[in-house]
């Protein structure tokens, strides 16, 4: 759906264009792009409140930057669709997330304008310092590099890391601080308190209102006046503040807080900034989901509310004639409260997704034994491991694509020890459209090669319950329980616990000429398959596994003593996956079979809804019905039993 652009940004089509501006025209441009996003994303859904919140700013940076010769980097790229619709890409803005059309994150194979691939948060730091090196390196001194940081990113590991490094480099680095109290949920932690006494400390802000137009000014009067002005600016800080600047200590030059929502003020703090040499950093107050009321007041609602009603604000959802099924993660928020009442060894765990992950529900009943750590996996699971050591049982509830980054902790923090913690594995499968940053494509394949290690995934919400009450029981060391997004397949889900036998699949129905082996929810893919080519004379065998580590092997020598026939179906990376284990299994007992393996291919897949993408990569029911034709003699005579 096209929608019409004001009068002002309909004339821009790149950031040159906004350049023949005058500053006094910078307002409308801000409440037309602002108008312009909630347009759109109304009717064609999308992350929403952290766009609105970074208007001002985006039209001050592509107004005083040259980009993209100066190189800016959004962290992450949900704020970044104002960037997208000044930077060339205001017509295409309408395929945003849409299978085929633009990303909803920066990417770079898709704009010049997109530096850094910016789907995972935190990364910025790092990325815009080692671009501000290679510059100095090549002798581009004029050169600028920004970062574009929300205070929610700054909790993790790997930016601290880089502030540590980054003060070090005389680089031309601006980290910009885009301080709205606000991940997804909530901010957490004591950076977040520490910025907040920043920004309520009232002789500071009255000292720091004119600071840094002062020394781009003073800089010129000559070098001993310079340094003058800094140690004044750096004894005033310490002192209107009671303590160190924490970004003062790490050798960052700190200007702010300053309002992120006047535009005229920012393009002047910005111009004077450009000229002052070294790593600086520049603290802006927003407000996530600014000049939309409902999104302001209520900000987690509000990242990414799906289709609604732009005038009532009425979100809108699909009417249902009968009860649905519910989502997973619902299922997991619901499930870990009904143990944990029973059993008091429970502790749920969660960097930054609390809403996503449903784990609100366990720290709104259990404050005490539920927690947001922010963004920081590592810590999550080094966290988790510690609370183990202790004779506790954490569910550490994060999504697959998130715990790459935890990876060393889940082997030499968790596994090697044979600690007793419990991976929930959201997001687990193609995610959607999100895209390749946020696809949980290769945790199977990660998981299942460490030691020590129980890997499963259900095929339903009955099952992911019994796994996760099988997982809290004593001495069962690490586990990995993977699910998808969205909704499962059963209603009456809430059914009593049964404990699983570890490394025990299942057959869900018998066959002959061909068996289907399956893992977690695509099974139910499969059973769509088969269902319709039973109608026509196939009849395939299929088996659910439950487990990729360990593997039933009972179960599949029962499959390879039958079939020479087979089929493994993951949502999830064919590389390294289930079907290569059940390639292991075959070449390790000496079984001779015709295997094809359908899963995510070795290619990054793009963005789309689930159902499209499953299609793309083969493996949604009507691929696995076109393997299994391809595969096996067609039967008319006689009807397999279940």
């Amino acid at each position: 759906m096209q929608v019409q652009a004001g009068d002002l940004l309909g004339k821009i089509n790149y950031p040159s264009d906004l350049k023949k501006l005058g500053e006094e025209q910078l307002e409308q441009v801000c409440q037309e792009l602002r108008q312009y996003i909630i347009d759109i994303v109304s009717v064609n859904g999308g992350h929403f409140a952290a766009s609105l919140g970074v208007v001002e700013l985006t039209v001050a940076l592509q107004y005083i930057l040259n980009t993209p010769y100066d190189q800016l980097v959004w962290d992450v790229g949900h704020q970044a669709y104002g960037h997208k619709i000044l930077t060339g890409r205001r017509e295409a803005f309408h395929t945003n997330r849409i299978y085929g059309g633009l990303s909803g994150f920066p990417k770079r194979s898709e704009s010049e304008y997109d530096t850094f691939g910016v789907g995972h948060s935190s990364t910025s730091i790092s990325v815009a310092l080692g671009m501000a090196v290679a510059s100095q390196y090549k002798g581009e001194t004029d050169r600028q590099h920004v970062a574009v940081i929300g205070d929610g990113a700054m909790t993790a590991g790997i930016a601290f890391e880089a502030l540590n490094h980054a003060g070090i480099e005389n680089s031309n680095l601006l980290v910009i601080l885009n301080d709205n109290n606000m991940s997804i949920d909530p901010n957490v932690g004591a950076l977040k308190d520490y910025l907040t006494n920043i920004t309520t400390s009232k002789p500071y802000n009255r000292f720091r209102d004119d600071i840094a137009g002062v020394l781009a000014k003073i800089s010129s009067i000559g070098p001993d006046a310079y340094t003058m002005a800094l140690k004044i600016e750096k004894s005033n800080k310490g002192t209107l503040l009671k303590r160190s600047n924490f970004f003062e200590a790490l050798k960052f030059r700190y200007f702010g807080p300053i309002d992120g929502h006047d535009v005229k003020h920012l393009v002047k703090v910005l111009r004077d900034l450009r000229d002052i040499p070294g790593p600086k950093l520049l603290h802006c107050i927003t407000t996530k989901g600014k000049g939309y009321a409902l999104a302001e007041k209520d900000q987690t609602k509000w990242h990414a509310p799906g289709l609604f009603d732009k005038i009532t604000g009425e979100i809108k959802k699909t009417k249902q004639e009968k009860p649905q099924p519910p989502k997973y993660q619902d299922v997991f928020g619901h499930t870990i409260i009904e143990l944990a009442e029973k059993n008091p060894k429970i502790m749920g765990i969660t960097p930054a997704m609390p809403s996503g992950c449903s784990l609100n529900l366990m720290m709104k009943a259990m404050p005490n034994r539920a927690f947001d750590v922010g963004i920081a996996e590592q810590h999550a699971v080094t966290f988790s491991a510690g609370l183990s050591t202790q004779g506790l049982i954490p569910f550490c509830n994060i999504y697959s694509s998130f715990m790459q980054r935890a990876y060393d902790q889940v082997i030499h923090d968790v596994a090697i020890q044979k600690l007793n913690v419990v991976f929930c594995l959201d997001r687990a499968g193609i995610a959607g459209s999100d895209g390749p940053t946020h696809h949980g494509a290769y945790d199977l394949a990660y998981m299942r090669c460490i030691p020590n290690m129980t890997v499963s995934a259900p095929m339903n919400e009955e099952e992911l319950r019994n796994l996760m009450f099988t997982a809290q029981q004593d001495d069962m060391g690490p586990f990995v329980i993977r699910y998808p997004r969205g909704n499962g397949v059963m209603v009456d889900w809430q059914r009593p616990f049964k404990a699983i036998p570890v490394g025990k699949g299942r057959k869900i129905n018998d066959g002959e000429d061909a068996a289907i082996l399956t893992i977690g929810h695509i099974g139910n893919e499969v059973i769509k398959a088969i269902a319709e080519l039973n109608g026509e004379g196939y009849y395939p065998a299929h088996y659910d596994l439950r487990f990729v580590k360990p593997l039933d092997e009972a179960l599949l020598h029962e499959v390879f003593k039958k079939f020479n026939k087979v089929i493994t179906v993951e949502d999830g990376c064919v590389e390294g996956g289930m079907g290569s284990a059940i390639l292991e299994f075959m070449a390790d007992n000496n079984y001779k079979a015709q295997i094809i393996r359908l899963g995510i291919p070795d290619r990054v897949v793009e963005h789309g809804e689930q159902p499209e993408l499953w299609a793309e990569c083969g493996y949604d029911a009507k691929g696995i019905a076109t393997q299994v034709r391809n595969l096996v003699i067609k039967r008319n005579t006689h009807t397999i039993a279940s």
